[in-house]
Formats: C-alpha cells, structure tokens, sequence
C-alpha cells in the first residue's frame, strides 16, 4: 500500500518501487461528479483537491454517474462517496449502488458513518437490500476526510495491481514466443542441411511450419538467402515421403 500524504505540504506519492513526485510523473486522474460537487461544502472541496494534487493526482471535474472515478494504471475505479448517511432515507444509496455496480467492474461505495446508530442502520439497511458481498465492497469511515483518503488508496492499489498484472502477462507472452521460437527452431534444422542461421531466415519470412510446408521453392529463394539446394531440400522435405518419413529432430 503507498503512503500518501495529507496536509498540505509538497506532493509526493510513494508506491511500493519507487518514489513518485507530481514533478515526475502524475499517479492519475480523478474525475468529480459536477452534482457531487455542489452538494459538499467548499472547504471539503479544497481538502480534496489539495490531497489529490499532493499526491500527483489531476482532477476534473465531470457529469459522470458515480461519485468519482479514478484512472490509475490504465485501469478505471468508480466510487460513491455518502458523506451525509440519512437514516430515513437509505433506498437510493442502496438502488444507486445495484444500478451502477452492473456498469462498472470496479466499483466502491464509501460510507461516513461517525456515529453509532447510523452504523447500525446501515447493516440492517445491507441485509434488507439483499446486497451481494463485496458486489460491491462498502468502505464504512469515521469522517469524511479519511473516507477520500482511503477512496485514493484503494484506486491506487488497484492501479499497481494492474500494472504488476499487465507486467506478469507480457513476460508470460515473451517466454512463450521464446519457447515457440525454440520449437521451431528445433523443427526446422532437422531438415538434412538447414542450419540455425537458415531457420531464423524462415521464420523472419514466412513464420510457421505450416507455411514452410505449403512454400514453393521460388517462394523460398524470393523471401530468404537461402540457397537453390538448401530451398528443394525444404520442398521434398514435407512433400517426399523419403525425407519426411524418416525427420531427424536433434
């Protein structure tokens, strides 16, 4: 989890590689619904963006259908924010938060709750609305600072979870066109003649096995600096029941 700053003083976002400065590079971008916005006092307003430029995020300001919306990692988290909890008037959290969860993967609704009863309203209210366990995750706070405070930490750590996601997949992707290209390699030399050299010169012109198969050998000669010999030798290979009846593979 990465330590944010809240007062006032230079920004700086720390994630868990590398220290992040507004200087350097931006965290996000935090979008405000324009509605959500005139209904909170000014001074709550100036909190916010002060916390959000401290911690190199950008915001604007936007007439979106949740609260906020943060895009961090190239990933998009939606949130509500109740910063007022009415006792006597629960249904539309409750409606908004089944409407919006079918909208947005990625979706939390972040509860000022200061005192005890309007806690205990709102898990009986939880159970009343028949709401799906963590569909979606409710963030309960003491005030309405900390709940921005934690609305930022969590959009941030699903934005460095993405990214360590994205990481993990491209590096699985690249060790298995390596391992492709090694199986191909392997194929394509045990072919009487075709050294490593010849077999990267196929693989740059034509890709696959199945396309080497189905070359002719003026194809072969066109694409690559194989020689006229090295060329028939492909040809009778895959088409010459005594060449590949019998395949050497080393």
């Amino acid at each position: 989890m990465a330590n944010f700053k809240s007062g006032y003083a230079d920004p700086v976002l720390e994630n868990p590689c590398s220290k992040v400065t507004k200087s350097s590079v931006s965290a996000g971008v935090c979008m405000m619904n324009t509605t959500w916005r005139d209904q909170q006092h000014p001074s709550f307003i100036n909190f916010i963006s002060s916390f959000l430029a401290a911690n190199s995020f950008r915001l604007n300001f936007v007439p979106i259908s949740p609260d906020f919306i943060f895009n961090c990692g190239g990933l998009s988290v939606a949130f509500i924010f109740v910063t007022k909890w009415d006792c006597g008037n629960v249904e539309t959290i409750f409606s908004r938060a089944k409407k919006l969860k079918a909208q947005f993967a990625h979706l939390y609704v972040t509860l000022n709750l200061p005192t005890r009863d309007q806690n205990d309203s709102f898990l009986c209210s939880y159970f009343k609305y028949e709401m799906q366990l963590g569909r979606p995750t409710f963030v309960p706070v003491q005030d309405i600072e900390m709940g921005f405070e934690k609305i930022v930490k969590i959009a941030h750590s699903c934005g460095v979870s993405k990214q360590q996601e994205v990481k993990s997949k491209l590096k699985a992707e690249r060790n298995q066109s390596v391992q492709e290209l090694e199986t191909f390699i392997r194929v394509v030399t045990s072919i009487p003649g075709i050294d490593n050299h010849d077999a990267n010169a196929l693989n740059q012109a034509i890709g696959s096995i199945e396309g080497i198969a189905k070359a002719s050998k003026d194809y072969i000669l066109e694409t690559t600096d194989l020689s006229a010999d090295k060329a028939e030798t492909i040809v009778r290979f895959f088409r010459d029941s005594k060449f590949y009846l019998c395949p050497k593979i080393i």
